[in-house]
């Protein structure tokens, strides 16, 4: 029964996951989702891929459904706005995951131009079709992660829509109003008391498992949810970023888990940007410190997974005999922060509880002339800027007074000239003049003059041979019939 299937699916299929790592663009690659599974995540998503491109480009999917056996159950999640794309990209998914999941709750800039994510949530009947086309046509189940409205009434009816048109489980999300710079974990907080509500009847009215996701730091936010409202599971995405061993209810030191992800990175390879990124969340608290601005550095300039490992090594040897007792009254006085530095804990944004992400963004809008001319420097005023100080810092025998070398254009186009091109053109200029008009450039070595003659030399010695060849066979016949004069 329909009513039943999308519980099948969860208990069946799934294994009925409660602790579930989200899908985080270029950071739930496969090595962070096996660290996550080593420290309790149930349910793993891979992450959000664009349907058109994983669609288009084979080498953009051979990346992103990188996976290996002990990587189950695993969803992998698209965002999309044309029903065929979706129908296609999810078929080439099949075998690769045990469901795909449809991005309706991104409420991000990038999703505003691409026109996908929190910004279908109005054109309920494309994304009725979208869900149950998938439902009807690939064999693998569908999900979809969803934002609230104000109006619960609405949201009640938009979580019926997607369950009657085949969705198997939903993931419920903080209103779009609530998102912003606010948002992350005050934002949450802020607007508990709604969630609590929201959750408790949205769960009654609905016919499928349903899981909340916001910013959810810690286990004890974990154990509060699931109190408070009644979900079939919790989705972490920030908080695991800064505590993969969260799911366990641990606290490790920083560079434990930054070398355990260092080790699965060599096992399962990934990006450099993906590495950095995770280094940097990993140990953010340290970092911060200047006293810790040569590591910093050092992690932002690197490469290699071994020198990734060599600026970690330098973070435990720092910290590693500090006392790691979580005295957490000493280390708010101490540090601000509720464990020392070195000890994996969440990452508390700093911005105004009473302003909200409206008031945030106004404010920036308003404000970004004032800012900018505060920010300006005096043209009179002959001193570098901020950012080549900065450069400075790191490197202090960079020159900047030194003019760069300005390539002269070609002749036909904008583009920079051939340095030794015969004809003061850029390459593929200088292609289409000397194949046109049969001439040669040594400087792009376009032989084309060249090549013909030869070509010509060739075919002409091919020819007088031919000649020569047909005369002497011709010869031999008219001796051969001939009669000589002496036998007469």
């Amino acid at each position: 029964m329909l009513e039943n299937s999308g519980y099948k699916f969860w208990k069946e299929k799934l294994g009925s996951p409660r602790l579930i790592l989200a899908p985080m663009v270029d950071q739930s690659e496969l090595a962070w989702r096996m660290l996550g599974r080593k420290y309790g995540a149930e349910l793993c998503f891979t992450p959000m891929l664009h349907a058109t491109v994983f669609l288009k480009d084979a080498r953009y999917r051979k990346e992103n459904l990188l996976t290996c056996p002990g990587d189950r159950p695993l969803i992998v999640q698209f965002c999309a706005n044309d029903p065929n794309t979706f129908v296609e990209a999810c078929k080439l998914a099949v075998g690769h995951c045990d469901a795909v999941d449809l991005n309706i709750g991104c409420p991000q800039s990038v999703a505003r131009r691409g026109h996908y994510g929190a910004f279908l949530q109005e054109e309920w009947d494309l994304l009725k079709e979208m869900v149950s086309r998938v439902h009807k046509e690939v064999d693998i189940p569908v999900t979809c992660k969803i934002r609230i409205f104000e109006d619960i009434q609405r949201t009640i009816q938009y979580a019926q829509m997607l369950e009657t048109a085949g969705c198997k489980n939903q993931r419920a999300k903080r209103t779009h109003d609530w998102f912003g710079q606010l948002g992350a974990y005050q934002s949450c907080k802020k607007n508990h008391g709604v969630s609590q509500v929201y959750f408790c009847y949205f769960r009654c009215n609905v016919k499928i498992p349903v899981f909340a996701n916001g910013n959810i730091q810690n286990m004890a936010d974990v154990h509060k949810c699931f109190k408070e409202t009644g979900v079939d599971g919790v989705m972490i995405a920030e908080g695991s970023l800064h505590n993969p061993a969260l799911f366990h209810g641990l606290t490790p030191p920083v560079w434990e888990m930054a070398l355990e992800y260092l080790e699965l990175a060599k096992t399962y390879p990934c990006p450099t940007s993906y590495v950095r990124g995770h280094v940097f969340k990993l140990c953010h608290h340290c970092l911060v410190r200047e006293e810790n601005k040569e590591i910093r550095q050092k992690i932002g300039s690197v490469n290699t997974l071994e020198e990734f490992r060599s600026a970690v090594l330098k973070l435990k040897n720092k910290y590693e005999r500090n006392d790691m007792s979580s005295n957490t009254t000493d280390s708010m006085e101490k540090y601000g922060l509720p464990y020392p530095p070195w000890i994996c804990q969440p990452y508390v944004r700093t911005v105004k509880p009473q302003e909200s992400s409206k008031q945030v963004l106004d404010k920036s809008k308003t404000g970004s002339e004032e800012s900018a001319a505060i920010q300006k420097r005096p043209i009179t005023e002959n001193t570098l800027s901020r950012k080549k100080m900065k450069k400075l810092e790191k490197n202090p025998d960079k020159q900047f007074g030194e003019k760069k070398f300005k390539f002269e254009k070609c002749q036909t186009c904008s583009n920079p000239k051939g340095e030794r091109c015969s004809y003061q053109l850029c390459k593929v200029c200088c292609r289409k003049k000397t194949f046109n008009e049969l001439l040669d450039c040594i400087g792009h070595k376009l032989l084309f003059y060249t090549k013909k003659k030869i070509r010509d030399e060739k075919l002409n010695a091919t020819e007088m041979l031919q000649t020569s060849s047909s005369v002497s066979s011709a010869t031999v016949q008219e001796n051969m019939y001939s009669i000589p004069e002496t036998v007469l």
